[in-house]
């Protein structure tokens, strides 16, 4: 079956559908889908659907998606520029010693010693002009990076565990590799490649470069995306495709659009393709939410607002805010917020540049106006919180316990 551009799901029944969405979904949140992963109970309804979901990824993303019994792999477009979007586990050199391994492994068989892995993986730093010290810090990484492995179902830790790598005398281990899945890992062709940044480029490139196909990536991978971010052909074309675009993000991602005069936001109402919630409730989520209407009322020259429209602020502006919001709300924070002010501020910092309402420039951060919607409405003023006097004691009065006729 042929599928619709004007409809990607027409003629399927409904239950297929919906069925096809719920596959489409869980794959843009994890690429790589295996047995015994999370959502992996999903697999064979997406190996069932494979060739619809091949040809709905292709026609609508330009996403290649490979599928078999044990595992399916969405190849996206390459890693992109925003650099909060990593595995928070990860460190720069956690990155790095990830492709490491996965270049050691290429020449392991089925099994290999952690001691034997881990000697395999420091040679390949050498060669590669890494320095490597036997440091806490460096063991750290490396067995970050071997539990990343692991987490993927690349590596299986059949005796032992690789959190040994961390130790001075770490423990021997026993590890399985599931040669399938590393050789899925990878989005670009290595064969291809002339060195590591021409690698790079072209895991970027899974498809030719089309308008539409930039367009809905950016709206699907990202909160946010403001006209003034778009190139001009970019930004024409959603204008000109808006309502079209808005049904076929609803109808086969369950995204709903809000279109607004600075951009269009995609919003999931269950909460699932995203890996940060905002608001949410933790202490940083909900003083940066209380933080909003001051930092955005907050009067801004008309020459400090950029062309998508965000506002300027310092840190210590919001510095400022969240202090006056711990001392009103005293009750309401954990004891970090008292005692660490300065570290929620730059939580809160880099919570609003990974949700795509804040842009960081230097000493200044710019808001986006998107952070107007999570405008929040406060159930009362601060004053609720000022303890209440005490009432008087009643004056004693009649009694069971009184004697008949007693004053």
């Amino acid at each position: 079956m042929r599928l619709s551009a004007a409809d990607p799901l027409d003629g399927l029944a409904d239950i297929d559908a919906a069925n096809v969405v719920r596959c489409a979904r869980t794959l843009l949140r994890r690429p790589l889908l295996r047995l015994g992963g999370p959502d992996g109970e999903l697999l064979p309804l997406v190996y069932r659907h494979r060739v619809v979901l091949g040809e709905l990824f292709t026609a609508l993303l330009g996403y290649r998606l490979v599928v078999e019994r044990k595992f399916a792999r969405l190849y996206k477009a390459g890693p992109g520029e925003d650099s909060t979007r990593g595995v928070q586990e990860l460190s720069p050199r956690g990155y790095a010693y990830v492709a490491l391994t996965m270049a050691a492994l290429t020449g392991t068989g089925r099994q290999v010693l952690l001691s034997r892995l881990v000697s395999d993986v420091r040679a390949a730093a050498i060669e590669a002009g890494m320095q490597v010290v036997d440091t806490i810090a460096d063991r750290r990484a490396l067995t970050a990076a071997l539990r990343h492995l692991v987490s993927l179902g690349v590596l299986t830790e059949t005796e032992g565990t690789v959190g040994s790598a961390s130790s001075d005398a770490p423990a021997e281990a026993l590890i399985t590799i599931e040669t399938d899945l590393l050789g899925q890992l990878l989005a670009g062709p290595v064969g291809d490649a002339q060195d590591a940044g021409h690698l790079v480029t072209l895991a970027a490139r899974t498809a030719p470069r089309r308008v539409d196909f930039q367009v809905r990536r950016k709206i699907v991978e990202t909160p946010v995306v403001l006209y003034a971010d778009l190139a001009e052909d970019e930004r024409e074309w959603l204008l000109r495709n808006q309502r079209r675009e808005s049904y076929l993000l609803e109808r086969c991602f369950g995204l709903y659009t809000e279109t607004r005069l600075e951009g269009i936001l995609a919003a999931d109402p269950e909460e699932y393709l995203s890996d940060v919630m905002f608001p949410g409730t933790s202490t940083v989520a909900r003083i940066g939410l209380l933080a909003l209407p001051d930092l955005l009322s907050a009067e801004a020259e008309e020459s400090e607002v950029d062309s998508a429209g965000r506002r300027p602020v310092t840190a210590d502006r919001v510095r400022e805010v969240c202090e006056r919001l711990v001392a009103d709300y005293p009750a309401a924070w954990s004891r970090q917020a008292a005692e660490d002010l300065d570290g929620i501020v730059t939580e809160v910092l880099a919570l609003f540049v990974h949700m795509g309402l804040a842009v960081a420039d230097g000493e200044r951060w710019w808001l986006s106006p998107a952070a107007a919607r999570w405008w929040p409405e406060p159930d009362g003023d601060p004053e609720r919180e000022i303890a209440e006097p005490a009432p008087e004691p009643e004056v004693p009065g009649w009694s069971l316990f009184d004697e008949e006729g007693g004053a």
